[in-house]
């Protein structure tokens, strides 16, 4: 990124905090996500809806998470990899009869050619040459005109397939995120963690699973409401992407469980970053966003395994699993580490 680019980056930034704080609208990163957007100006008809509601000077949270829904929420990944899929199949046919013009047009210059070659071979009249040559300007320029359609339906194919790649791109990228929480999902996951396993077991680095579990979360859906679970998804989600680094991989497991693949890390260290997002999502208060009222604060059970040469992935998880649950019966809002626990409960 050149200066120029990070200087923008960063204006567009300062704009939508300053946007955030101006309408008292809490700095959740889906919220942040849609006001930076609008900063930027990419999307016209979402900075037309935000004007729209600065000038009655009345925005509100609800108001935030009905425009995020509308404008920013992915599509379903099937949905968009079908509409790819259709323009795809429309560009194909465009350049096939783009081809099929152009080749029975070249097959009727051909003719011409070969009619006039022939005649040639005799002695042609004055008058049969002329109208031999004019006959052969038409085709010439007929030919020249299917050959620029040709050109110019194969220069737009060329950028229309460009950007139908990068728009496959996008959908695979989104068919690995969780759309609520925006980290990876379960299948991200799991192939994420195959690949983890087979390079330690080619480079004989250390390897480590982190499993998460948010403390009494039926709590939060039963007593707030499903959106405020969904915020608290949201915030543990952040705070597990925000801590982790490099070759590492946060994931939404299932529910309200989350993972973290942790490649070329050893267990002491991998308890260090568990233990610092532990801290972190305990230090974070939980606001009702209708109306600022303190919910309380958010913890989570932890539970690390290290990576045994030659084990396959599953017992890695169910090593995890039981050093996880471990950290729920030791009274939750802690991390449990498998040297924590007796060889024969590890191993069972």
């Amino acid at each position: 990124m050149s200066d120029q680019e990070y200087r923008r980056a960063i204006g567009y930034a300062n704009s939508a905090i300053d946007l955030l704080k101006r309408a008292t609208i809490p700095p959740y990163p889906h919220f942040y996500e849609l006001l930076y957007i609008y900063s930027t100006g990419v999307n016209p008809a979402l900075n037309a809806r935000i004007n729209a509601i600065l000038a009655t000077g009345e925005p509100s949270v609800e108001m935030a998470e009905s425009l995020y829904s509308e404008f920013l929420s992915s599509q379903d990944a099937s949905e968009r990899l079908t509409g790819v899929s259709a323009r795809m199949s429309n560009r194909i046919e465009a350049m096939h009869d783009a081809i099929d013009t152009a080749m029975t047009t070249a097959n009727a210059y051909s003719a011409t050619l070969q009619t006039a070659n022939g005649d040639l071979a005799t002695e042609v009249p004055a008058a049969r040459l002329k109208q031999m040559a004019t006959s052969l300007l038409v085709e010439t320029r007929r030919m020249q005109s299917a050959n620029m359609a040709l050109e110019s339906t194969l220069e737009a194919s060329r950028a229309e397939i460009a950007t139908l790649q990068r728009d496959l791109d996008d959908v695979r990228r989104e068919a690995l995120l969780d759309p609520l929480t925006k980290v990876y999902n379960r299948k991200a996951f799991d192939d994420g963690l195959l690949r983890a396993v087979a390079q330690a077991c080619d480079s004989g680095r250390p390897l480590c699973l982190m499993l998460i579990d948010i403390d009494h979360f039926k709590r939060f859906n039963d007593t707030w409401g499903h959106q405020t679970g969904d915020q608290v998804l949201r915030l543990v989600a952040m705070t597990v992407k925000s801590n982790i680094k490099g070759k590492d991989i946060a994931a939404r497991y299932g529910g309200e469980e989350f993972g973290a693949i942790l490649p070329d890390t050893d267990l002491e260290g991998a308890l260090h970053v568990a233990d610092s997002i532990r801290r972190a999502i305990q230090a974070k208060e939980l606001l009702k966003r209708s109306t600022n009222e303190k919910l309380g604060r958010v913890t989570a059970s932890f539970g690390v395994a290290l990576f045994r040469r030659d084990e396959n992935p599953s017992s890695l998880i169910e090593r995890a699993d039981r050093c996880l649950y471990a950290a729920k019966r030791a009274g939750r809002n802690t991390v449990i580490g498998e040297d924590a626990l007796g060889a024969e409960t590890v191993a069972a």
